[in-house]
C-alpha cells in the first residue's frame, strides 16, 4: 500500500483538519457512485487538508494504480467534464491508497494500522460503505488489531438492521467499540441543501415562525416518489421493502425536522433532542386505522418513459410469491400541542411517474371567505420545499386574476426560489459533500443519534406486525402511476387530494 506524496493544494480558512479516511467497500456502488465522486468535489473546494489520506479496501485484489485508474474512471463517469480539472485530479488521485481485505477475518486488518504508522496522531475516520451485517465484525476487528484508538470516528449507512431487535444488536456491536460522540449514522437527506434551508425557513423567519402549528396548517404532505424499479436490487429488496427501506429511514426523518419544536442552538444534541420528542409523539397505526389510513402496493408491468416496464414479481431473480411492498402511503399525526387533530399523509414508492421529494405544507383557508364560491378550493396558501429532483421552495398565494373582463376571479400561482436559478453561479453540492465535511469537522448535527433510530424501528414495527397478522397481500398498480387507488381514497375521504392532483 504503497503512496505517492499529493501535490500540495492551498490551504483555506476553515478548512478541517488533516485526518486518515479508511473506506470499507472501496469497490461497491455507494463508493463510485457517491463518495468518491464526493471526495474529490470536496479537494476541487480546497476543503480538504492537505494531509488528508484514503485508504480503500475492498475484498477483491488490485495494485495500488489499478485502484487510481478505477477511481479515474469512476470520476470522468460521475463527475461533470467541466468541474474536472486536471491538477485536482492529479491530487487525489495521490491521496489514495489501497489494500485487499476479507471483511469477516481478523487476518489483514493490521495493514490499516500500518498504513497510518505507528505516531499517527490526526483523527482516524472509518467509512463503512458495506452490508449492515458487517458492521459489528468490522468494529471488532479494528479494535482487536490496534487499528483504532480515542481519536477515531466511524461512519454508518442507514437503515441498520430490519427491525428494532436487529438494530439494537448492531448498534450494540458498533458502541462496544464506540462511544455515541464518534459514530456517525448517515441518513444522506439530512445533508441536502433544501433541509438544510428547511431549518433556516422555519427558525430564522417569524412569516413562518408563528404560523407553523395546528392554528394555521391544515395537513402536511410528505412525498418521496422513485421513478426506478428494483434496479438489481432483488435480493436486498424483497428483504427490506419500501417501509424498512424509505419510511424508517428518509420520510420519518423528513417528517421530524418539519414538525419539531425550535431547538434552544444548533447543536447537535438540541436538535436531534427534538427530533426524538417528535418521534415519541408519533401515533401508533393499529387496529382499524391500519386498513383504514395505510395503503401498501407493488407494480405490476406499465409504462416509464413511453417504454413497457416489467412488474415487480416479473424483476430478475423475483420470488413470484412474494408479497414485499414496493409503495406505502399513510396517515399518522403527532399528537402534542404544536400538531393535535393535524394530519400528516406519507408516501413512498418506486415505478412512480417521476423522481420527486418534497414537503408541502397546507395552510388553512381564510375563515370568511368572500370570492367566487366555485375557487373556493384554491383559497389556501401551501408552501413546497422540493428536495428533489430541483431543489428549491416555492410559496402558493392567490392573487387577482389579470383582465377587464376577469372582475375578481383569483388565479394561484408561486413565489418560488429555485436554487439553481438564484444561485446561478453556484453548485449545489452533493448531499454526501456536506455529510463527509461534517464528519471531517467532528460536527454531529446533520447525523442520526441511536435514540432516533430505536423511536423510528419502534413505530415502524408495529405497522409491520400488523401487516403480518392480517395476512393481506399488498395492492397491485401499474409501473408509471402513482400508486394504488386506495391511496387516492385514503386522501379523499378527508376531502382532500395529493399535490399533483389539485
Amino acid at each position: 500500500m504503497n503512496q505517492q506524496t499529493a501535490p500540495e493544494a492551498p490551504r483555506l480558512k476553515g478548512v478541517p483538519e488533516a485526518i486518515d479516511l479508511v473506506l470499507f467497500g472501496a469497490l461497491g456502488d455507494l463508493s463510485q457512485h457517491k463518495l468518491l465522486p464526493a471526495l474529490y468535489q470536496l479537494d476541487r473546494e480546497q476543503l480538504l487538508d492537505a494531509d488528508t489520506r484514503l485508504l480503500g479496501l475492498a475484498r477483491q485484489a488490485l495494485v495500488l494504480e489499478g485502484f487510481r485508474a478505477r477511481v479515474e474512471s469512476v470520476l470522468r463517469t460521475h463527475v461533470k467534464a467541466e468541474e474536472l480539472d486536471p491538477a485536482t485530479l492529479q491530487r487525489f488521485l495521490g491521496r489514495l491508497a489501497y489494500g485487499r481485505l476479507d471483511f469477516t477475518q481478523l487476518e489483514g486488518y493490521t495493514a490499516v494500522r500500518d498504513w497510518r504508522g505507528r505516531d499517527a496522531a490526526r483523527p482516524l475516520v472509518i467509512y463503512l460503505a458495506v452490508g449492515a451485517s458487517l458492521y459489528g465484525d468490522i468494529c471488532h476487528h479494528l479494535q482487536a488489531s490496534n487499528s483504532v484508538d480515542d481519536n477515531s470516528r466511524v461512519v454508518v449507512e442507514k437503515p441498520i438492521g430490519h427491525d428494532l431487535a436487529s438494530s439494537e444488536a448492531i448498534n450494540d456491536a458498533i458502541a462496544a467499540v464506540f462511544p455515541e460522540s464518534r459514530i456517525y449514522r448517515i441518513d444522506h437527506y439530512l445533508g441536502k441543501e433544501t433541509v438544510q434551508n428547511l431549518i433556516a425557513l422555519r427558525f430564522a423567519n417569524p412569516l413562518f415562525g408563528t404560523q407553523w402549528n395546528q392554528n394555521h396548517i391544515s395537513h402536511v404532505e410528505i412525498t418521496v416518489a422513485e421513478k426506478v424499479g428494483i434496479e438489481g436490487r432483488w435480493g436486498y429488496f424483497d428483504q427490506a421493502g419500501q417501509l424498512r427501506d424509505m419510511v424508517q429511514n428518509h420520510l420519518l426523518q423528513l417528517l421530524c425536522l418539519t414538525a419539531m419544536d425550535p431547538p434552544s442552538s444548533l447543536d447537535a444534541d438540541a436538535i436531534r433532542d427534538e427530533k426524538v420528542k417528535v418521534l415519541k409523539a408519533l401515533k401508533p397505526v393499529t387496529g382499524e386505522a391500519l386498513g383504514r389510513d395505510v395503503v401498501r402496493g407493488q407494480y405490476i408491468a406499465g409504462f416509464s418513459d413511453g417504454k413497457s416496464v416489467p412488474g415487480y414479481l416479473e424483476e430478475k431473480g423475483a420470488n413470484t410469491e412474494s408479497h414485499t411492498e414496493t409503495f406505502v402511503a399513510m396517515k399518522t399525526e403527532v399528537v402534542n400541542w404544536r400538531w393535535a387533530g393535524v394530519p400528516f399523509y406519507l408516501r413512498t414508492g418506486k415505478r412512480m411517474p417521476e423522481k420527486l421529494s418534497q414537503i408541502v405544507i397546507h395552510f388553512r383557508q381564510q375563515p370568511h371567505y368572500i370570492f367566487d364560491p366555485d375557487q373556493r378550493n384554491l383559497a389556501a396558501n401551501k408552501l413546497i420545499i422540493r428536495l428533489q429532483p430541483e431543489e428549491g421552495i416555492a410559496l402558493q398565494i392567490l392573487t387577482k386574476d389579470s383582465g377587464l373582463d376577469k372582475g375578481m376571479r383569483l388565479r394561484t400561482g408561486p413565489l418560488n426560489l429555485d436554487f439553481n436559478d438564484a444561485f446561478p453561479k453556484s453548485r449545489i453540492p452533493d448531499a454526501y459533500e456536506r455529510l463527509l465535511l461534517e464528519v471531517m469537522k467532528g460536527q454531529q448535527y446533520l447525523f442520526v443519534r441511536r435514540d432516533e433510530v430505536a423511536h423510528a424501528w419502534r413505530w415502524c414495527d408495529q405497522l409491520i406486525t400488523g401487516w403480518e397478522s392480517r395476512e393481506t397481500p399488498p395492492q397491485c398498480y401499474p409501473a408509471g402511476s402513482w400508486g394504488p387507488v386506495a391511496s387516492i381514497v385514503m386522501i379523499t375521504q378527508d376531502r382532500r387530494s395529493w399535490y399533483e392532483d389539485y
